[in-house]
């Protein structure tokens, strides 16, 4: 972005765009057991209950977020399927609960 449409009122880096579900059919479900945050990024852990999860698939409950990286113990992984146990990093925040079911949605 240029100087001159930074000092004149352009998009400015830190605005966000809306994230935006593209598929109606959620194509699997992902319970909670723990939310914290690293580096101001959530991350919930939890169990695959159904479907396949990769990342820029988006998680839709209370809000909306976008999987960002999935890890098993600790191991980035490239996708995670139905009873795995993972840590799913987000862009975006939910209002997720310990034993909430969340749908998951191909992007």
């Amino acid at each position: 972005m240029g100087f001159l449409s930074r000092l004149f009122g352009g998009k400015k880096e830190t605005d966000t765009e809306e994230i935006q579900i593209v598929s109606r059919k959620p194509v699997g479900k992902f319970r909670v057991e723990g939310v914290t945050y690293i580096l101001g990024k959530q991350v919930l852990a939890g169990i695959v209950l159904d479907g396949v999860i990769y990342p820029g698939y988006k998680l839709r409950d209370g809000g909306i977020a976008l999987v960002r990286e999935i890890y098993i113990q600790n191991r980035k992984v490239d996708f995670v399927v139905e009873h795995d146990q993972a840590a799913l990093l987000l862009e975006g925040k939910l209002k997720a609960e310990p034993g909430e079911v969340i749908k998951i949605y191909q992007s």
